[in-house]
């Protein structure tokens, strides 16, 4: 039987990365993306040179209906081992400025897709009794951020979701954590100034996608694994 990842949010940043990691783990990958098919068929070349097979699922996370006619019957025939939740969206802006659009566009992608998601995979992986959930959230769902009240609220909520959700089905052998990373080089992160950001964080780098990939990866494989229903910060020491 394969190992198969499923990865929601694999075409750029740290999904992509997530995604290559775990293909050299041995996990076959079904790489789930919105619109960016020149961006997520480059990965599923990747994934292919090493020698892996890669599915490229392209639909909208925040739509119910979309999720389960992408992934429903697909889940059936074969459940995932792994299911990575990735997809991510920020529309940044002052609260007392923010606009409806912006707040509801990044809670519905955010959170109602990890709903819209999770929902859809759970039963197949609960069936089978194994599995393992990885949520990326931010730290800004641990600490807050200033003009980020939508995606902080968001990336708490996956927090608080998905510990709820590691309560509910621990006994069947999925283990469900959570990565918070922090300023990682991205396109999310371009332009920020880094002159301000460094000197609060003590390793004095941003992080990169492959920090957040190996920890994701270790959660994943680990045959040895005790560790449920955690939040792990990887973040540099910018959180402690």
């Amino acid at each position: 039987m394969k190992n198969i990842a499923l990865i929601v949010g694999g075409s750029r940043g740290i999904g992509h990365r997530i995604a290559l990691r775990l293909a050299r783990s041995g996990f076959d990958i079904w790489l789930t993306y919105k619109s960016n098919h020149e961006a997520a068929q480059s990965v599923k070349s990747e994934i292919e040179a090493l020698g892996k097979t890669c599915d490229l699922i392209s639909f909208d996370v925040s739509s119910y209906e979309e999720t389960e006619a992408a992934l429903g019957e697909r889940v059936e025939e074969c459940a995932p081992h792994v299911l990575v939740y990735n997809a991510g969206i920020a529309r940044d802006n002052l609260l007392m400025w923010m606009t409806k659009e912006e707040w509801n566009s990044v809670i519905s992608t955010n959170l109602d897709g990890f709903y819209n998601v999770t929902r859809t995979v759970l039963f197949s992986m609960l069936k089978m009794k194994r599995g393992r959930i990885v949520v990326v959230s931010s730290t800004s769902g641990v600490t807050g951020q200033a003009g980020q009240v939508n995606y902080s609220a968001s990336k708490a909520g996956l927090i608080g979701a998905a510990k709820a959700l590691a309560r509910e089905v621990g006994k069947r052998n999925i283990l469900v954590n959570v990565v918070a990373p922090g300023f990682i080089e991205t396109s999310m992160t371009e332009g920020l100034p880094k002159e301000q950001i460094l000197p609060l964080i003590p390793l004095n780098r941003l992080g990169s996608p492959e920090d957040v990939a190996s920890v994701v990866n270790f959660l994943c494989t680990e045959k040895d694994m005790y560790i449920h229903g955690q939040v792990i910060g990887i973040n540099g020491g910018l959180s402690m």
